[in-house]
């Protein structure tokens, strides 16, 4: 069976209103704003070479928290 978190699309739609595990754990190190929008900047373009910026960035942040 997948861990939670995976497989996302054949879950019943009431479970996908709960946090993502992932997105929990990058909140709690206080990044998920970088996150996010590296996030963003893949789904627009869907080439990491076009979110140089944002990976910085997020790179930054969580370079920070160690």
């Amino acid at each position: 069976m997948a861990r939670p978190g995976h497989n996302r699309s054949h879950q019943p739609v009431e479970e996908e209103e709960d946090e993502d595990p992932v997105d929990a754990m990058i909140a709690r190190t206080g990044c998920l704003v970088q996150h996010r929008q590296l996030q963003d900047c893949m789904a627009e373009w869907q080439d990491w070479r076009h979110c140089q910026a944002q990976l910085r960035a997020f790179g930054q942040c969580m370079a920070r928290r160690k």
